[in-house]
Parts: C-alpha cells; sequence; structure tokens
C-alpha cells in the first residue's frame, strides 16, 4: 500500500512547525528591537533638554542650571545632572589608531533600550563640548515597551495557536472531505442505492483514502450484483412454488369432485396449506429484509386492535384461556394497522402454541410511558434457555425440534414479528417469567416514525 498521505502530511507539518519557529522567533526579535526605540517625540524632548542644561551651562550661572535642573527632577520624577569629565591617558602605548576620544557615562538616546532591565537607564545627552553632558534617569512616562509582555504572548503563544488551529482546520478539511463522501455514499448504499460510487468524486486524488474509496466501490458492485441476483432468485421461487402449488389445488378440487379417498384428499390439503403458508412467510420475510419498506400511515387504536386478534385466537385454541388488562383506548397516531396486527397475532399464537391446555396467556397493555406504549404477551409454557433469548427473533430458528415439528411452526412467526414492529418504529423483546413461561414485551410510539 502507497503511504502517500503520510509522507505528505508528515513533510507539510515538519516544515510547516520548522517555517512556524523560524518566522516567529523573526517577528519577535525584529517587534523587540521596535519597541526597544524611544519615540522620535521623547527623543526631540531629551536632546531639547539638553540643548537647555547646555544654554544655562553656558552662561557660567551655576544657580540657575541648578534652578532649571531641580525644577526637572520634580515636573519628571526623575533624577537629573550636569557631569563634566575628562579622558587622562594613565599607561599603555600612545598613538595607536584605534585611540579614545571620550567615553559614555549614559545610554545615547538613539539606542535600544533593554525591555528586560526593570530600572530605566540613565540617558547621556551631550554639550557641544564632548566632556560635558546632561545625565538624566529616563522618566517612566518616556519607557519604551510598556505593552512588550503582552506583545510577546501575543506572538508567542497566541499567534502560533491560532496559524497551528487554522492549518488544523484547513487538514481536517482535506481529510474529512472525501470520508464525508464516502458516508453519503454508505448512507446511500444502507438505503438500497446500490449504483453508488465514490471514487469518480474524488477527483484526481491518490492517496490511502482514494483506495479506500476504490475498495468500497468493489465491494458496493460485488455486494449489489449478490442483492440483485438474490432478489431476482426470490421472485424465481416465488414463481416456480407458487405455480406448481395452483396446480395442486386445482387437481386437488378435481379429486374432491370426483369423491375419491377424503382423508388423503383432507391430509393433501393440509399439506399444501402448509407449504403455501410456509412459501407466503419466506417471501414476506426476505421482502422486509430486503426492501425495507415504508409502511402506510394511519391512526389506530391499540385496544380495539388487540380485541379483535384475542377473539381469533380464542376460536383457534379453544381449550386454552386469554386474560387480558387492557384500558378503555390507546390511540397510535401515523402507523400502520396491518404491520401491527399482523405482529402481535403471530406473537400471541406463538404464546397461545407453547401454553398447555387448560392454562392461561395473560396480555396486558401498559398506559402511556414516555409517549410508547408496552404490550406484555405471557404464556405458561417451558420458556427459552437465556442463551437462546435473542436467537428466537432469527428465522428458521427451532429451541425444540420435535415440538415445532408437531405444531407445523416454522420458526417464522417471531422474525416477522421483529421486522414488522419496526417498520413502524416499535421494539418486540423476550425474557423468561420467574413463575415459568415466557414474556414478549412490545413497545409501540404513539406516534410512529420511520425506522433509522
Amino acid at each position: 500500500m502507497n503511504r502517500k498521505l503520510l509522507w505528505k502530511l508528515c513533510l507539510l507539518i515538519t516544515a510547516g512547525i520548522v517555517t512556524l519557529f523560524y518566522l516567529i522567533n523573526s517577528l519577535t526579535i525584529r517587534t523587540e528591537e521596535q519597541m526597544s526605540m524611544l519615540e522620535a517625540s521623547h527623543r526631540e524632548e531629551l536632546k531639547q533638554w539638553g540643548k537647555e542644561a547646555e544654554a544655562r551651562f553656558l552662561s557660567s550661572n551655576e544657580g540657575e542650571l541648578e534652578q532649571w535642573l531641580k525644577e526637572l527632577q520634580e515636573k519628571e520624577n526623575t533624577w537629573a545632572t550636569v557631569t563634566q569629565y575628562e579622558l587622562t591617558h594613565v599607561a599603555g602605548k600612545r598613538g595607536n589608531e584605534h585611540r579614545y576620544i571620550g567615553y559614555n557615562l549614559g545610554r545615547d538616546v538613539d539606542w535600544k533600550v533593554h525591555l528586560y532591565f526593570k530600572e530605566n537607564p540613565v540617558m547621556e545627552i551631550p554639550f557641544a563640548t564632548k566632556q560635558t553632558s546632561l545625565l538624566v534617569l529616563l522618566p517612566d512616562r518616556m519607557r519604551p515597551g510598556s505593552y512588550w509582555k503582552t506583545t510577546r504572548l501575543l506572538l508567542q503563544i497566541l499567534l502560533p495557536m491560532g496559524i497551528l488551529a487554522l492549518v488544523s482546520v484547513m487538514l481536517y478539511r482535506h481529510i474529512m472531505h472525501p470520508l464525508r463522501k464516502l458516508e453519503q455514499a454508505t448512507r446511500e448504499f444502507s438505503r438500497g442505492n446500490f449504483d453508488v460510487r465514490v471514487h469518480h468524486q474524488l477527483g484526481n486524488r491518490d492517496d490511502e483514502i482514494s483506495e479506500l474509496a476504490k475498495t468500497f466501490d468493489q465491494m458496493a458492485t460485488r455486494i449489489g450484483e449478490q442483492i440483485v441476483n438474490q432478489r431476482q432468485l426470490i421472485a424465481d421461487l416465488s414463481h416456480e412454488l407458487r405455480t406448481p402449488l395452483t396446480r395442486l389445488d386445482i387437481a386437488i378440487e378435481g379429486a374432491g369432485a370426483s369423491h375419491a379417498d377424503d382423508k388423503n384428499i383432507q391430509r393433501i390439503q393440509r399439506e399444501s396449506a402448509h407449504i403455501r403458508r410456509l412459501v407466503d412467510d419466506t417471501l414476506t420475510l426476505a421482502w422486509l429484509d430486503n426492501e425495507q419498506p415504508s409502511t402506510g400511515i394511519e391512526d389506530l387504536d391499540l385496544v380495539d386492535l388487540i380485541d379483535v386478534i384475542v377473539e381469533d385466537a380464542r376460536f383457534e385454541f379453544p381449550d386454552r384461556t386469554i386474560c387480558t388488562h387492557l384500558p378503555d383506548s390507546a390511540e397510535i397516531r401515523q402507523s400502520n394497522h396491518k404491520a401491527v396486527g399482523q405482529a402481535l397475532e403471530n406473537i400471541l399464537r406463538n404464546a397461545m402454541r407453547y401454553t398447555p391446555k387448560g392454562q392461561a396467556v395473560h396480555v396486558l397493555l401498559e398506559g402511556n410511558t414516555k409517549n410508547r406504549f408496552v404490550i406484555n404477551i405471557e404464556d405458561s409454557g417451558p420458556g427459552v434457555p437465556e442463551a437462546l433469548l435473542d436467537s428466537i427473533f432469527k428465522p428458521f430458528f427451532r429451541a425444540d425440534q420435535s415440538r415445532t415439528s408437531k405444531s407445523k411452526n416454522f420458526g417464522l412467526g417471531l422474525a416477522l414479528a421483529q421486522r414488522q414492529l419496526h417498520s413502524v418504529g416499535g421494539t418486540v423483546e423476550a425474557s423468561n417469567r420467574s413463575v415459568g413461561g415466557l414474556c414478549m414485551r412490545v413497545t409501540l410510539p404513539t406516534q410512529s416514525l420511520e425506522p433509522a
């Protein structure tokens, strides 16, 4: 597998981080240098102080100079003095080209002021005679870099965070754009659109994600073909089985008209009905699994529906008792009468089938709880092993082979019931009762929604 995306990300992130550090460091140094310089107005003001001090110094009026310095110190809350010095050679070779012609007692007004020093520097404004200068402790109002700490925080932390966040968003979009296409295609495929493909939507992209898209397209092609073939097989099976069954029914009717052996004819009729019901249930289950159809929308009263189903079950199983505990009404909006009815009928018939003769099946409908109705159908049978409770909803599953064969149960009723309830937003769960028997718990929303 090529790893173009990996190398691309490694190169981009490595080069980006090095470049970012270099730029941030350069920008910080440059900003610090600019913020270390005195403002032009302050430099001019300091030079003006030097001119005024020099004028008073040259007038030889020390009292006036002293008074001016005192007023300056009080006004600026600082220290100021006029200093005169002389450079005297003491030892060493004379006549070197690098002769000292003077030295500084303070900082020149055009020099940088270090922003990390806590104390203000002493500024030197030299007079025309280089041996005399005005020395002033830089007033606080002239100190540069007042916002240096905030600026440094912005440059070294907030700015890199912002740039990295922007780069992260760009990388996220670069990676997530094809993944969203793949997600959308997966959703379309799950809804039954087997013609959806992804790779051509990614343009000229050639990396691990494009390989994933190719793999998805191959999978979609293969599974789509299998599902189409399966549907065709179901359609062919429906035709091939129903046609001979119809001929068998016609033959039975002809045999009955000719007064053939009634016992054998009745047996053939039962077996024919048995096979026809098996075919119908199998095709219905396959249709629900493959098509996931949208059921019709209608309002219904759950109590009335259960009453009808219970009456039919009492007629079919006269040797069992059904005890109902139902409210006066249970309105469900935007559901489907046929789907709910067939599901409850299958569950109730299953309970009646495994309840011994003379025993009772209980049907309880609980009131509106969190916008859902709960129906408990409890039988008096042997129950189901805990490990098999989830398996009873699988097609053709039989927990007891001998008993189900005698009752002519195909193992499709609960599988059909689960899928029919799912089509209207309902659920069904099985659990063993503490007193013996199985409890089927059906939940239905008061307003059905399309299942996800």
